[in-house]
């Protein structure tokens, strides 16, 4: 759909006929092309989520050119590009409209879609006005859900702004924080990203992928907060803790961290 779109507003461009409205794109593309046989498959899924791949490339265009006209300030716009089915990341929004729910027994009813069984990562505040499926390049689905909250009841869940460090480190795409030993420092080498598991061959620790690398950052944020170590480089130097037990509270995934999404694997 989104693809469409964009074909669509292209060569109206070209064709010197200019912007075609919201509207009319969306009958054209979505209430005209489900009763047509070679796109009647559209008629499978929410209406919901093809109406907001119609408003993606509504904003996406509208940033380009605003962009290029000097209307948007800050850091330039490209030129809206068309998705793949081989791009990393994937999604599909539903609105309230959709009629999404949060089902009994830890289920989430999806429109068209039917109930899924998720792992809750929190409970959410409050009824949530959308949910956003996300695939990411292993292959797993997250859902992330936008929910209203009060701010003064979200923070009074966490203990006192003093038990956290007041130093930010800034690291590189490339630091190998997901190659080195949590445990004992070892560096072990790269990982495609299908590996979720590994096993360090210095000391045979077995990893869960993201909880090592959130380990090793937290490990250098220490570090770096007490002098001790420089923050590393965009090409991605050293990340290489000192040898040490893990203390207690590293030995699990923390789940108090502040944000106002809920999210479910």
């Amino acid at each position: 759909m989104y693809n469409n779109a964009l074909a669509a507003r292209k060569a109206s461009y070209e064709a010197g006929d200019g912007w075609i409205p919201s509207g009319l794109l969306s009958r054209r593309l979505i209430t005209e092309a489900k009763g047509n046989p070679g796109t009647a498959f559209l008629g499978e899924v929410s209406a919901v989520v093809l109406q907001q791949a119609l408003r993606d490339d509504d904003v996406a265009f509208k940033n380009f050119f605003d962009s290029a006209t000097g209307r948007r300030k800050g850091k330039r716009v490209g030129e809206s590009r068309f998705r793949s089915r081989r791009d990393n990341r994937q999604a599909i929004r539903f609105t309230a409209n959709a009629r999404f729910k949060v089902a009994d027994a830890g289920r989430l009813s999806l429109p068209k879609i039917g109930e899924v069984k998720v792992r809750w990562s929190r409970d959410l505040p409050s009824e949530p006005s959308s949910v956003t499926v996300v695939k990411d390049a292993s292959g797993r689905y997250f859902a992330s859900f936008v929910v209203a909250t009060d701010e003064a009841d979200d923070l009074s869940r966490f203990p006192a702004a003093d038990e956290y460090a007041e130093t930010g480190i800034d690291l590189g795409r490339w630091a190998p924080t997901s190659q080195v030993c949590s445990t004992c420092g070892v560096k072990d080498g790269p990982k495609p990203l299908h590996v979720r598991r590994w096993r360090c061959a210095g000391c045979g620790t077995v990893h869960d992928r993201d909880v090592n690398a959130a380990v090793n950052v937290r490990n250098l944020g220490r570090l770096v907060a007490a002098g001790r170590a420089e923050t590393p480089n965009a090409r991605g130097g050293e990340v290489r803790p000192p040898s040490a037990v893990a203390p207690a509270d590293e030995a699990g995934t923390r789940r108090g961290d502040r944000t106002l999404t809920g999210v479910a694997r």
